[in-house]
Parts: structure tokens; sequence; C-alpha cells
């Protein structure tokens, strides 16, 4: 009984039929058909003109936004446990040809901007020093906590007011639409924030994510990026065409939502054990080793997160006897 990732997850029945029907002689690379419908795709869903363009990977498409809107000698501000500090083997670095991460702290891996004016503060208006460019949030964070609208527009007007381009990392941004019951929108543009990584692996897709442009500008540039990195896939409609798919009657909401909702009966069961609220489809819970060994002797699949804790995530297409059995084993530790 598997709860330790949603990358983990089945590809929705919607995502395998489109693949089926995109297997045809078509234009390659992203002139086909399926990679044109994207931006009006995306656009209705965000009400606002985006370009929109498919990767393989959210390294990827974090490390392509960051390059856009940070230069080489530049800095990223973010939370020092970001996914793009981390988690991706130097890879915004790299795609950015070297600016330098500068990190925050705060609870549950979410930053304020105190915290990020606190930062900016120790940096030398000076040459010596890599300037900050950018600001990087994760929504939902890597400890499922979700930023709201109004959170975003504090960070977005910050940014303004400092020259700074805000991206947000969406790999669970799905989930946090699906918890705010809010406008993709109100969380994005509206709140001023420049470009998307937008998550569909984890939420039923097979192999691709979304690189949102509201800041259009910078779209153009991104595609030779996207080629000089060895992302243009040559059969780039297969890619669209899971997008689309999970774009069509809302499939990425509801499957947030399934995934979500079973976290929320996973947390209701375990209390006090609880680390961070559950806000998404991550659970971060107290374990000690003798617990965790009772829970994986029961057959329960879950990632140790340091000692005497462990991460656990729930996915679109979780088994509800599977979650109705943890939620018990739990609840009789």
């Amino acid at each position: 009984m598997r709860f330790f990732s949603d990358n983990a997850a089945a590809v929705c029945p919607e995502v395998m039929h489109a693949l089926a029907q995109a297997n045809r002689v078509d234009t390659a690379y992203d002139g086909d058909q399926l990679s044109a419908a994207l931006d009006a795709a995306f656009s209705t869903l965000f009400e606002t003109e985006v370009e929109a363009l498919w990767v393989s990977t959210g390294t990827a498409a974090n490390a392509l936004a960051l390059a856009a809107l940070c230069p080489p000698y530049g800095s990223i501000v973010c939370h020092g446990g970001a996914h793009i500090q981390n988690d991706e083997c130097g890879a915004p670095e790299f795609y950015t040809h070297g600016a330098k991460l500068l990190l925050c702290e705060g609870r549950g891996a979410k930053v304020t901007p105190q915290t990020v004016q606190d930062l900016l503060a120790t940096v030398r208006d000076d040459v010596h020093q890599a300037q900050p460019a950018a600001l990087s949030i994760t929504n939902a964070t890597e400890y499922g906590l979700v930023y709201t609208p109004r959170e975003v527009a504090a960070l977005g007007e910050l940014c303004r007011s400092r020259g700074l381009g805000l991206h947000m990392d969406g790999a669970r941004f799905a989930n946090a639409v699906a918890r705010l019951g809010c406008s993709p929108a109100d969380l994005t543009w509206r709140a001023g924030v420049d470009a998307l990584s937008f998550g569909f692996v984890k939420n039923g897709g097979m192999s691709a994510e979304a690189l949102i442009f509201f800041d259009r500008s910078h779209a153009a540039a991104t595609r030779f990026r996207r080629k000089r990195a060895g992302h243009l896939l040559s059969k780039g409609r297969f890619l669209a065409a899971q997008l689309l798919a999970l774009l069509n009657d809302g499939v990425w909401l509801r499957n947030a939502k399934a995934a979500n909702d079973a976290a929320a009966r996973i947390a209701a069961a375990a209390g006090e054990r609880l680390i961070h609220p559950v806000e998404a489809n991550e659970i971060f819970l107290r374990l000690s080793a003798g617990e965790a060994r009772t829970l994986r002797a029961k057959g329960f699949d879950f990632y140790d997160w340091g000692p005497g804790e462990a991460r656990l995530v729930t996915s679109w297409d979780q088994d509800k006897a599977d979650v109705d059995a943890l939620a018990a084993a739990i609840g009789t530790l």
C-alpha cells in the first residue's frame, strides 16, 4: 500500500486515451496541432493571454523559468527547504549559467514579505555581490502548506517594488487550487506571478509538465533555451496531448481533490502526530522507529523524513480501502 510519492501514481485513463489518439503522423517537435492548442487552452484556464510550453520534467520547468527571470550574475531568493535548493542537483544554477540561490527561512517552507525583505537587506548594492533578480516560491510547499492569493499578492507587490521577477514552482499547484477553491488566475498572475511551473506528472500525467509565462516576453528566448537544454522532444505532440487531456473537463482539478481528500482522512486519524497542517496531499508525522516498522510490517510504504519523522503522500488514484486501513493503523499505534 503505497504512500511514498505521487510521482509513482498511475497515469489516469484520460491521458492514456489521449496518447493513443495522438499516435499518428503529425509535424515534429512543437509544430503539431496539439502543441499549437496549448496557448489557447491555458489562456482560457487562466483568464488571460499566456504562452505555454511543454517540458518533460518539473526540474526543467523550474530551471527554464528561472533562467528567463535571472541573469547569470544575479541571484534568486527562495526558501531553504525549496525543491530548487535541495532536490534539483544544481539545475537552476546550471540553466542560469551560474546564478546564486539566496535562502530564506519560514515555517512549513513558506516565505513572507518580511523574511524576504530581511534577506534582501543583507545584499550590498555593489558589483561584488550577486544582485537579486527573482523570487521563487512553491505552492503547495515542500511541507504541504498552501499560499493563499492574498499571501502571493503580498509577495508579488514586494517583487514589483524591488524589480524582482516572481516564479511559482507549482509541482502541486493543482492541489493548492483544490484546497483553496479559488481561480487559478487569482493565485498566479493577478497576484503578480510572472512564470508558473504547472505540475501534471504528480496529478495523473505520464511525462509532461507545463511552463506558463504570464509575462509573455520571456517565452521566445525560452524556446531556444528549451532546445539547447535537450528538452525539445521530436514527438512533442505526446506531451501536449497529456496536458490537454488533463485540462479537458477539469480532470486536473478532480484528480487533485481526490488526492487532497485522501490526505485529509489520514490527517484526521493522525491527530497530535502531525508536524505540519495538512493542506494538500502531503502528511508529515511524528513516528518512532518502532512505530514506522509496525506500519511497514502491515504493508504501508512511505518515506522516513529525519529522526522520528515520516512523510506520506497521497495520489489521485489512492485506493480508499488503503487509506482507511492506514488511518486505522495510525490510530492504533
